[in-house]
């Protein structure tokens, strides 16, 4: 085993309104491409995010020799992808792979909460 990966869950919720569910039709969907980027999805133009289901939208895994590497890569493709028409947690994880807490790998469970104040997207 070598280097380092991290996974992103992309859920049609709004993370400013304590992850209120988003449904709606995503009016543009362009993952982000490139090596050591995998998206895994079955949303496309026009899909219909239903209100009373599970609100995964996809999974975005990267992968890089180490940690910082990784989450640089994530935060490039994080910024590549296009989800448009819904709110998502993407807004999040962008705020999430820069904050110095979450960069340094120590954090609990709780980091969310504690994090809060630093991340932006949490209070828009």
């Amino acid at each position: 085993m070598r280097g380092h990966a991290v996974e992103f869950r992309l859920n049609a919720e709004d993370p400013s309104r304590g992850f209120m569910p988003s449904p709606g039709t995503i009016a543009r969907f362009r993952p982000p491409l490139g090596p050591g980027v995998r998206v895994d999805t079955h949303v496309v133009d026009g899909y219909r995010v239903p209100p009373n289901y599970d609100s995964l939208v996809a999974k975005l895994v990267v992968w890089d020799a180490d940690r910082d590497a990784a989450l640089d890569r994530a935060r490039r493709a994080l910024g590549e992808l296009e989800i448009d028409g819904i709110r998502t947690t993407r807004e999040l994880f962008l705020d999430i792979v820069d904050e110095p807490l979450f960069r340094s790998g120590v954090y609990t469970t709780g980091y969310l909460q504690d994090a809060a104040e630093r991340l932006p997207s949490l209070s828009e």
